[in-house]
């Protein structure tokens, strides 16, 4: 009891951020994540308060996790392999592309690796949700933080940007209904936009664009994995005591993440049971999102600088060519 009553007032402090973020969302309009980011950031001035503290570091760490882990009921192996083999060596080729981009990138910018694999990691996979589960993997330091939350604060932008801009671009070059699914799909970094692009063009084209969305979504946990392995790896050698290195190879949330795939592949689950199941999850990425806003001010992200938005906007261009020019000559 006493540990509830430690975390309650910050846990109330995000998700009332998240519910007023939900309200304006649905009746106004806006990319939700951002609208939590900017929110949560406008009660900065509350993450020294030690009676806050407490609940907004779990709802950042511990309900971040669980939200991650419940996008793995929107993923079934049936539904990809609906798509063929095509579509589906696109949007893997195009998280590799996106991760390789990234860290070629930062090095060329003099940033870090970690950054160039969470903003690769970003714009390759799902966006915000990506970000986020990928900072999980990554040593956790303040920098860290701040650098997730210019990474979410970039790709969401660009991600609406891209739901506008890109049914544009397949109308101006021709591209059918199957064609544009594919690339919205392959490209875009947030859900919500690739259906939103995808019913521009046809309903058909938004069902495709999500399957092959969902394709993206699936790699997360190899990515995730491989990054947890390649530090766990790292602290291994330069130490055995150290914490990194006491992390599991696979966290309890990843588990949990595969446990719903397998779940949802075996058992045909109601779309009611599924659809409750991913508004929860988007409910706890919501509440860790303005969590992580409360954590940070604007001068923290100002701090880093223009660098890692410009490594956002390169890999989007990038995944874009890549995307187009096998939508257009190869599918």
């Amino acid at each position: 009891m006493h540990a509830v009553r430690r975390v309650w007032p910050g846990l109330m402090v995000a998700g009332t951020v998240a519910l007023a973020v939900g309200f304006i969302s649905e009746h106004y309009g806006g990319p939700a994540f951002l609208l939590a980011l900017l929110l949560g950031m406008a009660f900065n001035f509350l993450a020294g308060d030690a009676r806050v503290r407490p609940g907004i570091d779990l709802a950042a760490r511990t309900v971040l996790r669980a939200g991650v882990m419940l996008l793995g009921i929107r993923i079934t192996f049936d539904r990809i392999a609906e798509l063929g083999p095509g579509p589906v060596l696109l949007a893997a080729c195009g998280v590799l592309l996106s991760l390789a981009g990234g860290l070629v990138f930062a090095r060329l910018a003099g940033r870090s690796r970690e950054e160039g694999l969470l903003s690769g990691g970003a714009v390759g996979i799902c966006g915000a949700s990506a970000a986020m589960a990928i900072a999980a993997a990554l040593p956790r330091t303040p920098q860290a933080e701040r650098l997730t939350l210019l990474t979410v604060i970039g790709v969401t932008a660009l991600s609406t940007i891209a739901m506008v801009l890109y049914p544009l671009l397949a109308s101006t070059l021709g591209l059918g209904e199957t064609q544009a699914g594919i690339l919205f799909g392959a490209t875009i970094h947030d859900v919500a936009q690739v259906l939103g692009a995808g019913l521009t063009v046809s309903p058909q084209a938004g069902d495709i664009a999500t399957f092959v969305k969902l394709v993206r979504v699936a790699c997360l946990l190899p990515v995730v994995v491989a990054i947890g392995w390649l530090y766990r790896h790292g602290a291994g050698e330069a130490g055995a005591g150290s914490a990194a290195a006491k992390q599991p190879l696979l966290p309890p949330f990843l588990v949990g993440f595969v446990a719903l795939v397998v779940l949802g592949s075996l058992v045909p689950l109601p779309p009611m049971v599924v659809d409750t199941v991913s508004g929860f999850s988007r409910a706890c990425l919501l509440v860790a999102i303005a969590a992580l806003g409360v954590k940070t001010s604007f001068g923290d992200l100002f701090s880093l600088g223009w660098k890692p938005l410009v490594l956002l906007v390169a890999e989007t261009l990038l995944l874009l060519a890549f995307a187009l020019g096998a939508v257009l000559f190869l599918l």
